[in-house]
């Protein structure tokens, strides 16, 4: 496989459908979820899948610890993830395929976390399940098969992602672009369904995730992204990305990435671990 490597940050199903069929399977990892319903994601793996693949919870396995400070969905330590790796039989070397059944949003995260313990061949499918179904993609039901053997220890490399954490972005307001992902009406601070304070952080501009996908639930063209990011007017390495809790950001990162302009920077804690602080300033409005 590593001879012949799937695309990457993006694969196709087709692109996909066809490495399997020349016996160039990747690990493939589902990682559909609802923040609303935490059991969903995986119920509905068991109710079909992409055969082979495993399941990633959001909770579970692409984050740590909560400690009512860091945010709802704080980054495990480094080591740990790489133990979940090596529990999902994935090595340094070994090319992966993540996926959801929501546009990207859980998939682009663990995409993100690969990448941050220096994994490189790692792809998102690029319309998840569904693209993978109007391919003629089989379906697979019920449980993850049994685990594929451990890699123990998965050797945790330099992270190829930079990251920023609060007291960092405190003092980079003003002389960082940081982007929101959330919804705008969640931006202004019109509503807050699910963190501590409305609003946000002062400074942050306004980017949807959902802005980088075509109605189909695929990634708009590299150049329409570019466009769209070359807008704010900032070189990638001083862009700062956040969302409510670190993951819907990760898809506006994976989108500069396949726009080209690879090097930004994750606020993993993001609104839930800003607003939770009530010394740190939030902002409201456009």
């Amino acid at each position: 496989m590593t001879s012949d490597p799937l695309p990457s940050p993006l694969v196709t199903a087709p692109q996909l459908l066809a490495a399997m069929a020349r016996g160039l399977a990747p690990v493939i990892v589902d990682c559909s979820f609802d923040l609303a319903d935490t059991g969903a994601g995986r119920r509905a793996f068991e109710q079909g899948h992409i055969p082979g693949a495993d399941y990633a919870h959001l909770d579970e396995d692409l984050s740590g610890p909560k400690t009512g400070r860091n945010g709802r969905h704080p980054l495990p330590s480094r080591a740990a993830w790489a133990a979940t790796l090596g529990r999902l039989g994935i090595g340094p070397a070994t090319p992966v395929v993540v996926y959801d059944a929501q546009g990207g949003m859980y998939a682009a995260r663990a995409w993100w976390m690969m990448r941050w313990v220096g994994h490189e061949a790692v792809s998102v499918l690029d319309g998840g399940l569904a693209a993978w179904r109007e391919s003629g993609g089989a379906i697979e039901t019920g449980d993850p098969p049994p685990l594929r053997p451990r890699i123990v220890p998965y050797p945790v490399e330099a992270s190829l992602v930079p990251t920023i954490d609060a007291e960092g972005l405190m003092k980079s307001l003003g002389r960082v672009t940081l982007l929101d992902a959330r919804a705008a009406d969640r931006f202004r601070g019109e509503v807050e369904p699910l963190d501590a304070r409305a609003g946000h952080i002062p400074g942050a501009r306004s980017r949807f995730f959902r802005d980088n996908l075509e109605a189909n639930g695929r990634f708009r063209s590299p150049q329409a992204l570019r466009a769209d990011f070359e807008a704010f007017g900032a070189p990638p390495g001083d862009v700062v990305h956040q969302c409510g809790s670190g993951v819907t950001a990760c898809h506006n990162l994976l989108a500069m990435e396949i726009a080209g302009l690879a090097g930004s920077v994750l606020y993993a804690g993001s609104w839930s671990e800003w607003s939770s602080d009530p010394a740190r300033p939030i902002a409201t409005g456009g």
